[in-house]
């Protein structure tokens, strides 16, 4: 069976009661995510082994992290206890016209301090069979690039497939920083991951006839991307998510996916979103889970995507749905009527 190894930081994610502001009133909700954890959790959910590595504090926050991603099933035994904190974020979802807003407390958090050294690859890798990680990753500290980078080195000489979902977080890092990174990464990645904006802000490849912020999204644009990004880098296979939002509470959302030379496009899906954080971790769980599992690449594609499209009306950063529930939307059954 496969082993899927992730590398990043989870965090304690801090949310008021829906159509409420940040601290409008004296209650938030307190759940747990993060990038890299929110993949794991996904294909360990699916039945795949998946570990997970990161570094928290050995305190009881922590441990519930621990015991959070326990409960999916997800291996937690390279998991490093160190570190004085934990990193926290909170959300506002957004509703109509306003968006939703995410702000980050996570400078000094025990991944953040954790040493190139801390981390030993040739054990974390032993049985593997595929490494994940994300462009936040690099972007919480110059160990943590040193890290990455440690980490893609073993797992290509093992012969492990990585995937990078490439993930730009403006408040992490400027562009120039990302680009300087990233590219000295993604020549050692299998599956690069992007969405409509991280190609043009990690490697500086755009679409044509693209405007996100107005909702334009070309797809021969996104072809042209898709192919340059495998060209220049090596990559084996790319897969883009295709968002066009209309409102903060309704999206179209799809994705392409180009591998062995040819482009493969999945439906489009209308979705009323609930919590779209975690959209992308889930599309990049159900590629990585269709393609362990030997899918054909059309039905990798409308995997991920369906997984992803299901996610996004679930609340919190986890995906928790079945692989089951996925093949039923994914042969067309979007109706939300109840299952009886």
């Amino acid at each position: 069976m496969s082993k899927i190894v992730t590398f990043g930081e989870i965090m304690l994610r801090l949310m008021p009661e829906d159509g409420h502001r940040l601290l409008q009133n004296d209650r938030l909700e307190a759940t747990f995510g993060g990038g890299e954890a929110n993949v794991a959790v996904s294909l360990a959910n699916f039945g795949l082994d998946a570990a997970y590595v990161t570094a928290l504090p050995q305190n009881d926050v922590g441990q519930a992290a621990i015991n959070a991603m326990r409960y999916f099933g997800v291996d937690t035994s390279k998991i490093l206890r160190q570190g004085e904190r934990m990193g926290v974020y909170f959300v506002e979802k957004g509703q109509s016209q306003r968006p939703s807003k995410v702000l980050y407390d996570r400078k000094y958090s025990a991944i953040s301090m954790a040493a190139r050294s801390d981390f030993d690859w040739d054990a974390i890798f032993e049985g593997a069979t595929w490494f994940h990680f994300t462009g936040i990753t690099p972007a919480l500290s110059d160990a943590l690039k040193g890290a990455c980078l440690d980490a893609c080195k073993a797992a290509k000489a093992r012969g492990i497939t990585i995937s990078c979902d490439l993930n730009y977080r403006k408040n992490l890092w400027s562009t120039e920083a990302a680009y300087e990174t990233m590219t000295q990464l993604v020549p050692y990645v299998d599956v690069c991951i992007a969405n409509e904006e991280d190609a043009e802000k990690v490697l500086g490849i755009s679409a044509k006839d693209t405007d996100v912020g107005a909702g334009k999204l070309s797809q021969e644009g996104y072809r042209d991307v898709a192919r340059e990004i495998s060209q220049r880098y090596g990559c084996s296979s790319v897969a883009i998510t295709l968002r066009s939002s209309i409102s903060a509470n309704d999206n179209n959302w799809a994705g392409m996916l180009y591998t062995g030379g040819e482009f493969y496009d999945s439906k489009s899906y209308n979705i009323h979103l609930w919590d779209r954080v975690g959209g992308g971790d889930s599309f990049g769980a159900g590629l990585i889970y269709a393609m362990s599992e030997n899918y054909a690449p059309q039905d990798v594609i409308n995997f991920a995507v369906a997984a992803s499209c299901l996610k996004q009306t679930i609340q919190g950063d986890f995906n928790r749905v079945s692989v089951a529930e996925v093949k039923n939307l994914m042969g067309g059954d979007g109706s939300g009527r109840v299952q009886r």
